[in-house]
């Protein structure tokens, strides 16, 4: 709850949803809603002047209400504390004001509590608020998509200003379709995704106002889309078509958004519970959503949280993929279901994951560092008068099949330890193998150490 980094780049960026990622992480970021933000605006006024007032926020959904809240915490350096009213109390309440009055004596500076849904807090939950916004302990920002004529007291009303936030228009969510393309750290940039201004269009007016649902359109379409052999990836209006007019609003039964739903499968398997990772695949199957899909996240989630501790968890969803190509629904389900169940149970190393995300900075970081000349091959006699492959020793040669000491990094650049194997699986036999391997290593430097050492004494 307290002062959650909504744009914080960590680890799991990637799997974060693509309308969370994309986040504006600036007020000038911040599409639409010019009427409130524009130049010379009120609202714009208060927030660069830093001179807050508590505040209501009114609009539809994926208008942009808790990044605003957000962001105006961050440029006036404020604390930033959150509440559900769906699921909060009174004595969520009372712990956050008591986080903004500690803040206030250590650090002499302002709290927003932003209270998402604040229509549903009923009438002693919203009184619970009013000494604390009185008395300046917290600016309240509340969120709301109903009336807060009907739906708020008049006493919290009558502390806090209104402010009605509209439907996106088209050129807006353009620019927030056009911004998550093109984005290569927060967005899908790096994915050279292919999508015509026309599909662009229809994809902003099926989105009605609402830039996050255009944003889980577009990630849906981005997975669903085969690339094509240089790697890019088409949207076609085929596949916008089968999205737009798929079963998509009985996929957010409950309130629960489509990703919500994917993320919570991925992280009951990586939590190892198969009942809850099977119940998700449940609603989420009963919801319309494309197996197919399914099977591609699931094939995922074996490389990223399993992989080397039980290298059968990638095989086995492979083969729970291709069974569904080849059965499919419903009979191809039950091999999906399957495969979440061993991925669950299975031991778990993100291992892979981190030492390939850390192998690809270092590649980013240094550049095009040329080959060794004694990793590279000679099949012309050129290359070998050029010294190509001079020096190499070949492992199987090598006792136990290792050439202990050498170096296979490029030469400008230090050797790194990427891959740390779990202790867990098949990874714990690895780990000790890779050990055995360094000491090695480390014999034969003190051995070429002492050798130097003599020819110069």
């Amino acid at each position: 709850m307290n002062n959650p980094d909504l744009l914080a780049t960590d680890p799991d960026l990637n799997q974060r949803p693509l309308a969370d990622r994309i986040r504006p992480a600036r007020i000038d970021e911040f599409f639409g809603q010019q009427h409130l933000l524009g130049v010379n605006k009120p609202l714009r006024q208060a927030i660069e002047s830093g001179r807050l007032h508590s505040m209501i926020l009114w609009g539809p959904p994926g208008t942009g209400k808790t990044t605003l809240a957000y962001l105006i915490a961050q440029t006036i350096n404020a604390q930033f504390l959150t509440l559900s009213a769906v699921l909060s109390g009174v004595k969520e309440i009372r712990h956050a004001i008591d986080q903004a009055q500690r803040h206030r004596e250590l650090h002499q500076q302002d709290s927003i509590l932003f209270v998402d849904e604040v229509h549903r807090f009923n009438k002693a939950q919203q009184d619970a608020f009013l000494p604390f916004v009185e008395d300046g302990t917290v600016i309240f920002v509340g969120a709301t998509t109903e009336n807060p004529s009907f739906e708020l007291n008049n006493a919290l009303l009558s502390r806090a200003r209104v402010y009605v936030l509209r439907s996106l228009d088209t050129d807006a969510l353009l620019a927030i379709i056009g911004r998550a393309l093109t984005d290569s750290e927060r967005g899908l940039g790096k994915l050279a995704i292919d999508l015509p201004l026309e599909l662009r269009k229809s994809l902003a007016q099926f989105a009605d106002g609402d830039a996050r649902r255009a944003l889980n359109v577009l990630e849906i379409c981005s997975d669903l889309a085969e690339p094509s052999a240089d790697g890019r990836i088409t949207i076609t209006p085929d596949l916008l078509n089968e999205v737009l007019t798929g079963n998509l609003r009985r996929f957010d039964k409950g309130g629960e958004a489509f990703y919500d739903q994917i993320s919570a499968l991925h992280k009951s398997v990586r939590g190892s519970d198969p009942d809850a990772a099977l119940y998700w695949m449940a609603r989420m199957i009963d919801g319309g959503c494309d197996p197919l899909y399914l099977a591609r996240r699931i094939v995922r989630m074996a490389s990223e949280d399993i992989g080397n501790a039980d290298p059968r968890a990638l095989q086995l969803a492979l083969n729970a993929w291709d069974t569904q190509q080849r059965l499919g629904s419903p009979e191809g389900e039950l091999a999906l279901a399957q495969a979440v169940v061993y991925l669950a149970c299975a031991a778990k190393s993100n291992a892979v994951y981190v030492a390939y995300n850390a192998a690809m900075q270092d590649a980013q970081r240094y550049g095009s560092l040329d080959v060794p000349l004694k990793l590279r091959n000679a099949p012309t006699r050129l290359m070998k008068d050029l010294n190509y492959g001079e020096a190499y020793r070949y492992a199987h040669d090598e006792p136990d099949a290792y050439a202990a000491g050498e170096k296979y990094f490029p030469d400008a650049m230090p050797e790194k330890l990427y891959y740390q194997p779990a202790g867990r699986g098949l990874e714990q036999k690895i780990a000790e193998k890779l050990r055995y391997l360094r000491q090695l290593d480390q014999q034969a430097v003190s051995k070429k150490e002492v050798q130097d050492k003599d020819k110069t004494g």
